[in-house]
């Protein structure tokens, strides 16, 4: 039948007619017939050689085939049977016959209202008439073009088959309704456990979702389940994981692609992995879907995914009184974030979790928000998910949303109130230092041994503009710790220079992606008449501080955590960030805080319990070189202060290392290129 039917297109005249083998071939409804026998499996294995038939008349016959009802029936038909059962023997034939509908769906959007009507109640038909109306008139056209072309002993065949159109498909003999139709065929493909399957009929749906029609679009969200099937079976995989991860194996998963999301065969095994990485994988394309579909399909698809999954199921998880339910979700969320592309997307995940609107916060406020409630995770009892926490919003602070950075730190910063009213800002730094009446300096810090390189600096000199000269902002973090505290240079590792080259790149990277957002080069000038508002800092720096207060007392790896979402604060190329996180010589108005003031402080703790360790330059040391891997691990007494000392000295040559490519001695370093094309 294929042959013949194909063999008589070629030897058409004039384009567009239906030869009398096809106008029988639609007159007897052979294709319903064919269909039927497939769906009863008869002979036994009719149903596979049905789907290749449909799928290989649909894509050689050029004539338009699925505007005739005849061939819409059956097609609608076939659609019911696929996706269905999971494991059938005839998935390969099914998708195949998907990719050929969404290929003519491409080449013709208007047949997507068509073909994914499917089932419908007749009261549905008859209060929303409007998705039928171009298919029928566009096969009107086809009927009255076939009515002139053809032969009048042919007409009554092309009546039969182009006359009962639409109104006809209520009259549909199995009264089951449902909705049943391409998008659910696809998903229920995409459950595939046959990789090559899955994998066809999601680029299938991607196909689909990317029609460049509006109307098709807006049929696609309005009309069909397809954002929500899409966000259910995000759901359904996430449920199904195991109720405890270990974060490590989480982040070894991390990377997936929805092409490849098949777990790593090299990686050690775990319970639930398999389960994670087709998590992932699906998140991964979700996220791919809402990047390619059409404006109107992300958004509502983005928003599907953010009330579905993020608001029903993964909030509560974060929210649960169970630590082990906290620390998954969070790790979950934190490799979401990574694998996280779509700028549509990254919007409902920040409002998620910042709210629509964040507005600085006072210090008694209790936590009304989601990112409060993490913020709080973040000064956990548990150190696991404090620092799981940390690792959640330093990946967050990477995401090209200005309203990231706005909502934790800007907000709360704008007005520069931590800075003393009342008086011209400094021009030299012995104007305002004086060390006898500095809270920040304890009288053990100021009666203790300093080396020359702990001595406070000289004044600082200033370029035209008034800006500190980064010579001495280096020197100032420089020299923080005492000599009796350091110990890289008996590993023969040079100064802060180290970490030029790293920051330099990481300042590029956060300058490129914060380009667009048109920020001042210089902090709005002080009005010296303006009266002291009180200041706060918000709960983010708040926690940061008190967090960096305690370094000497908390675990290496949370130290090196917290340390390290600061840096990544420090690199934003803000001046408000800049002057509040890397100027030593900022005026701060009373009972205010800064990160150099509460570095100080700790430094004051320092020298206070150096005094009371013996030994204490030989135990630094050795504890260096057990981190370092130099030399085996044993237990010491004041293990945790003495790792503690050395994440203190690595941090502040990294903070003059960033204060150093922010401000290089030419001049501010704020020349922001442009994100590159499509990069997020």
């Amino acid at each position: 039948m294929l042959d013949i039917l194909v063999y008589e297109e070629r030897q058409q005249t004039a384009a567009g007619e239906a030869g009398p083998c096809l106008e029988y071939l639609l007159q007897h409804k052979i294709l319903e017939t064919l269909c039927t026998l497939g769906k009863a499996e008869y002979p036994p294995g009719m149903r596979q050689q049905v789907f290749q038939f449909f799928s290989k008349i649909l894509a050689q016959v050029q004539h338009p085939l699925l505007h005739y009802l005849n061939v819409h029936r059956p097609v609608q038909k076939l659609l019911r049977l696929g996706g269905t059962v999971p494991g059938s023997q005839t998935e390969k034939e099914e998708v195949q016959f998907t990719t050929v509908l969404c290929s003519k769906i491409q080449q013709d959007p208007a047949l997507l209202t068509y073909i994914l009507e499917g089932k419908k109640m007749v009261s549905r038909k008859k209060s929303s008439k409007e998705p039928t109306t171009l298919p029928r008139e566009a096969a009107s056209v086809q009927d009255k073009d076939h009515s002139r072309s053809k032969a009048p002993d042919m007409s009554p065949c092309g009546a039969q088959a182009l006359s009962s159109q639409l109104p006809a498909e209520t009259e549909e003999p199995e009264g089951v309704v449902g909705e049943s139709n391409l998008i659910t065929a696809l998903i229920g493909l995409c459950k595939s456990k046959k990789g090559r399957v899955a994998l066809k009929a999601q680029e299938n749906l991607l196909l689909l979702v990317s029609v460049a029609s509006p109307a098709a679009a807006t049929y696609l969200v309005q009309s069909s389940p397809c954002c929500r099937v899409v966000s259910e079976h995000l759901c359904q995989l996430y449920q199904s994981l195991p109720p405890f991860l270990d974060p490590a194996d989480i982040a070894a998963l991390e990377g997936i692609s929805w092409r490849l999301p098949s777990a790593p065969s090299d990686e050690a095994s775990f319970p639930g992995k398999e389960d994670l990485a087709a998590f992932l994988g699906w998140f991964d394309y979700c996220d791919h879907l809402i990047t390619e579909a059409h404006t109107v399909v992300a958004e509502a698809l983005a928003k599907a995914v953010a009330e579905k999954f993020f608001v029903e199921i993964l909030q509560p998880h974060l929210l649960h009184v169970s630590e082990q339910s906290v620390l998954t979700s969070t790790a979950l969320f934190t490799a979401m974030l990574r694998q996280l592309r779509s700028p549509v997307l990254l919007r409902e995940a920040v409002a998620f979790l910042l709210g629509t609107d964040p507005q600085p916060a006072a210090p008694d406020d209790g936590p009304r928000t989601l990112c409060a409630h993490l913020i709080g995770h973040c000064d956990h009892l548990s150190d696991e998910i404090s620092i799981t926490t940390l690792r959640l919003f330093e990946e967050l602070l990477q995401k090209p949303h200005e309203q990231v950075i706005h909502g934790l730190v800007l907000c709360n910063l704008e007005g520069r109130h931590y800075v003393a009213r009342g008086s011209p800002e400094p021009e030299s730094y012995e104007d305002t230092l004086d060390l006898e009446e500095d809270p920040y300096f304890t009288d053990g810090f100021l009666n203790s041994s300093f080396q020359p390189s702990t001595k406070p600096p000289p004044a600082p000199a200033t370029n035209s503009d008034g800006k500190t000269a980064v010579t001495e902002i280096v020197n100032s973090f420089l020299c923080l710790v005492p000599e009796e505290a350091k110990t890289s240079a008996f590993l023969e590792e040079t100064g802060y220079d180290t970490y030029v080259h790293d920051a330099y790149g990481l300042f590029q990277e956060c300058s490129s992606r914060v380009a667009p957002w048109g920020w001042p080069l210089g902090p709005t000038p002080l009005d010296p008449h303006e009266p002291e508002r009180p200041f706060f800092e918000g709960h983010f720096l708040r926690m940061l501080f008190d967090r960096m207060s305690r370094i000497l007392e908390q675990p290496y790896s949370l130290n090196l955590q917290v340390t390290s979402v600061l840096s990544r604060l420090a690199l934003f190329p803000h001046p408000l960030i800049h002057e509040y996180l890397l100027d030593p010589y900022i005026n701060l108005a009373p009972g205010c805080r800064s990160l150099f003031s509460v570095l100080v402080r700790v430094i004051g703790d320092l020298m206070q319990r150096i005094q009371r360790v013996p030994q204490f330059s030989g135990k630094l040391l050795l504890v260096r070189k057990q981190l370092m891997g130099q030399v085996p691990g044993e237990q010491l007494d004041h293990q945790t202060l003495l790792q503690g000392v050395v994440v203190l000295e690595e941090f502040c040559k990294e903070l003059a290392a960033i204060a150093f490519v922010k401000f290089p001695p030419h001049g501010p370093h704020l020349h922001l290129s442009p994100p590159r094309e499509g990069h997020v």
